[in-house]
């Protein structure tokens, strides 16, 4: 464990790897069981399941990243596990945000 100690393991960064390898899997099985077609949607290109997924990924980080200069990551609530409580920090709503842009990007573009 100490070649990754340079990297802060903390909850919310091993739920986001493992999120995102979840969705790698997903859409590699996806692509594997049911061949993708291109659409159009309202960027007037033909895009795949993977360019839709790349768009919502660079979204997210986007919306993280303006999140985090505008609001901050301040707790907004102390969840009682523990002797001393796990905080909520207010970037899972700039999450709960990229979740709700990635579905519609997925949806419309």
């Amino acid at each position: 464990m100490d070649s990754i100690a340079w990297m802060a393991w903390t909850l919310p960064t091993a739920i986001f790897f493992a999120a995102l390898a979840c969705t790698l899997a997903v859409m590699t099985w996806l692509a594997a069981a049911y061949p993708e077609a291109e659409r159009v949607g309202i960027l007037r290109i033909p895009t795949t399941r993977g360019d839709r997924l790349f768009v919502s990924l660079i979204v997210a980080a986007v919306i993280h990243l303006v999140w985090i200069g505008l609001v901050g990551t301040n707790p907004i609530a102390t969840l009682p596990i523990g002797e001393e409580g796990y905080e909520i920090t207010s970037l899972w709503l700039a999450t709960v945000i990229s979740l709700v842009s990635g579905v519609v990007i997925f949806r419309t573009v």
